[in-house]
């Protein structure tokens, strides 16, 4: 079941907003190792008023782009594990074709709170979790088998919320294989970009993109990632970790506020 959504024309005024979208979210990328989805699908529900299915499915078109900008500037650092990206998106590729399918089928009115339910699953897990900076990661049988895991559920809300799954990743690798925080959201923007491609190319065969608007959300993030990277050098795990809540518990708000403005509408 698909939405049949209305694309509308991009004007100079959408396309201002559409690139201070992108160039918000390649900050986040590169801060907090997360494709940028926690903020691009309620910015897009709120500024583009789109419907939170079409909302998820454009923010997962861009993060192919966010993601691969962001593991670059990672990779360069010496902050990325392949054997882990590896693990965690096989994973995460099985789990993004659940994830879609469940945006597809799920009704309108429940995606929003999924999405907040999410966002509060994620700022739990940090705020439990005490981040380290220099820890690496090892492979082991138990520690593959772990990461596979964590690379399946990261990749059903992939699909499902429309992020790229690194909030489930980061902190995954951190509390499962010990690794350091930085070295987990180089690893986990890897990752994202076979599971983006793959919910993306499901999310265009019926129709739910609006691509145009995630190419420019894309290419528009590129430019201000490894602004974020430097950010995130800059500061602790601790604090990272506080200003990541913060901003999930302000996406959340806002998600539920434009939620029931749109109920009260229909």
């Amino acid at each position: 079941m698909t939405d049949g959504p209305t694309r509308k024309k991009l004007t100079p005024g959408r396309i201002a907003a559409v690139i201070g979208i992108g160039i918000a979210a390649g900050f986040l990328a590169g801060l907090f190792g997360v494709g940028g989805g926690m903020m691009i699908v309620p910015a897009l529900v709120l500024i583009l008023d789109m419907s939170q299915r079409q909302a998820a499915a454009t923010s997962l078109s861009s993060i192919v782009i966010t993601t691969a900008v962001g593991s670059i500037s990672y990779a360069t650092q010496g902050q990325v594990s392949l054997p882990a990206m590896l693990l965690v998106a096989g994973g995460a590729l099985v789990g993004a074709q659940i994830g879609t399918w469940l945006l597809r089928v799920l009704p309108e009115r429940i995606l929003p709170w999924i999405f907040v339910g999410f966002a509060a699953m994620i700022i739990i897990i940090h705020q439990l979790h005490e981040s380290v900076r220099t820890a690496t990661i090892e492979v082991t049988v138990a520690s593959a088998i772990a990461m596979i895991g964590v690379g399946l559920v990261s990749g059903v809300f992939a699909g499902l919320v429309g992020v790229g799954g690194g909030g489930i990743i980061v902190p995954g690798l951190e509390i499962v294989v010990g690794a350091g925080d930085l070295i987990a959201r180089g690893t986990s923007l890897l990752a994202m970009i076979p599971t983006a491609l793959s919910g993306t190319y499901s999310n265009l065969k019926h129709g739910l993109v609006d691509l145009p608007v995630g190419l420019i959300i894309g290419a528009a993030a590129a430019s201000t990632t490894p602004l974020g990277l430097w950010a995130a050098n800059a500061v602790s795990p601790r604090t990272g970790s506080y200003l990541f809540g913060v901003f999930l518990v302000a996406v959340s708000i806002s998600t539920v506020l434009k939620a029931r403005a749109r109920r009260a509408r229909g």
